[in-house]
């Protein structure tokens, strides 16, 4: 009752939420909502960057399952370049009422699977953000701000910083192995700053979070650009393509679907059963980075039309007796949470899952994670491949003696060779 208390009298006096050291990962949360997508509008391939005061806006779209709408608002909390809450009192951040109704609502047509679909738009005409960096949204019901949803993450970037780089397989520990390494140079244009202790650089692969990287020193400063060079930090695994396949039909199978078939009062799916691809040679193909998007062939609004589909996954691997198989996408929000854990059958010596998933197009992929670890594998079932094209997220924060939150001056996304 005090926390609820609390969450509700600290933003009406125009103080932050203190969340320092709390989970601020993207998901949801409640086993009823589903197909969480953080979009930059109308940039399908974009991530979720947009520029502060140009008018761009993030578009945040969801599912509840069921025949009923839900009373649901959003809040907004800037964070630090780590994620965590900065010392930006609300007022300071953002122009308008924290706490925003969800009033963009539809229900699902000519479906199985009855749904609402929820829709807002960050900032919107009652909203202005004003300043830079890291965000979080958390949707709750209307009466309950402490019970939450679904989190998600976007970001704000001042673009005042010029940010180039390339992404090579030539690196530091060794030429067309199993590494990829990131160089950069930044463009500050200021003279006020000192770059080797006011900048911090991360670098994502594939928006996955916990492939992140920070960079607080850089190589060396040359005439006004800051190098990021054969800097340990930035070598990443170079892991592979993301596997497909394709719900965007019910009466026939779609890309990489074995069989399609009703029962349970809901269609049903089976992927073509995956194998090992560490020890085989690289095949290209041009994925989405692990993107999923939402389609139907029979309806003209796939948000609303596209169904709901059990998709089956089968992997043909060894059991990991060390640790877990997970699948991982965007569609899964990149977290190892027990819905997407693999179960590993003794008799058939495969693993298997079944996952609720709306129709459309997906990339995914299988990621080890150990005992006692947070980070996943890809590379133990899908092997290293040099040659592989993955998109690097680089974010560029100011962080100065005097400040209270770090400012994001400037991003880019780079792919590899």
């Amino acid at each position: 009752m005090v926390k609820r208390l609390l969450l509700f009298l600290l933003p009406a006096l125009g103080l932050a939420i203190p969340m320092r050291g709390a989970d601020t990962s993207q998901g949801i949360f409640k086993p009823n909502f589903r197909t969480l997508t953080v979009q930059k509008e109308d940039a399908f391939l974009a991530p979720p960057v947009i520029q502060l005061g140009s008018g761009e806006r993030i578009v945040v779209s969801f599912d509840e399952i069921g025949d009923d709408w839900s009373r649901l608002q959003y809040r907004l909390i800037h964070c630090n370049s780590d994620w965590q809450p900065s010392r930006l009192i609300e007022s300071e951040y953002l122009d308008g009422f924290n706490f925003a109704d969800i009033e963009d609502y539809a229900f699902s047509s000519n479906t199985f699977v009855n749904f609402v679909n929820y829709r807002f738009t960050i900032p919107d005409d009652t909203h202005e953000l004003l300043a830079s960096g890291n965000y979080l949204v958390e949707v709750f019901p209307q009466d309950d701000p402490d019970d939450l949803i679904l989190r998600a993450r976007f970001q704000v970037t001042e673009d005042t910083a010029l940010v180039g780089g390339r992404v090579t397989p030539r690196t530091d520990r060794g030429y067309n192995s199993e590494w990829q390494q990131v160089e950069l140079a930044v463009t500050t244009g200021r003279q006020d700053i000192n770059p080797y202790t006011d900048l911090i650089v991360s670098v994502t692969q594939n928006r996955r979070p916990d492939t992140e990287v920070f960079v607080s020193h850089p190589l060396r400063v040359e005439n006004g650009r800051v190098i990021y060079e054969h800097l340990w930090e930035l070598i990443f695994p170079a892991g592979n393509e993301y596997r497909r396949f394709e719900t965007v039909r019910t009466d026939y199978p779609g890309m990489r679907i074995d069989n399609v078939g009703f029962s349970g009062r809901r269609y049903q799916a089976w992927v073509r059963e995956d194998e090992d691809r560490a020890g085989h040679e690289y095949n290209y193909d041009q994925t989405q980075k692990g993107r999923f998007m939402i389609d139907s062939w029979s309806a003209t609004d796939p948000d609303l039309g596209a169904d709901y589909v059990d998709v089956h996954f089968t992997l043909d691997y060894p059991e990991l007796m060390n640790g877990n198989i997970y699948i991982n996408g965007d569609f899964t929000s990149n977290r190892y949470d027990e819905d997407f854990r693999m179960q590993f059958d003794p008799e058939t010596r495969k693993y298997y899952l079944s996952l609720p998933l709306k129709q459309g197009s997906y990339n995914y992929q299988y990621v080890a994670v150990k005992e006692g670890q947070t980070k996943g594998e890809a590379a133990l079932v899908e092997g290293n491949k040099y040659e592989t094209q993955n998109e690097y997220t680089v974010s560029v924060y100011l962080r100065t003696p005097t400040g209270r939150a770090d400012r994001l001056i400037g991003s880019a996304t780079l792919l590899s060779q």
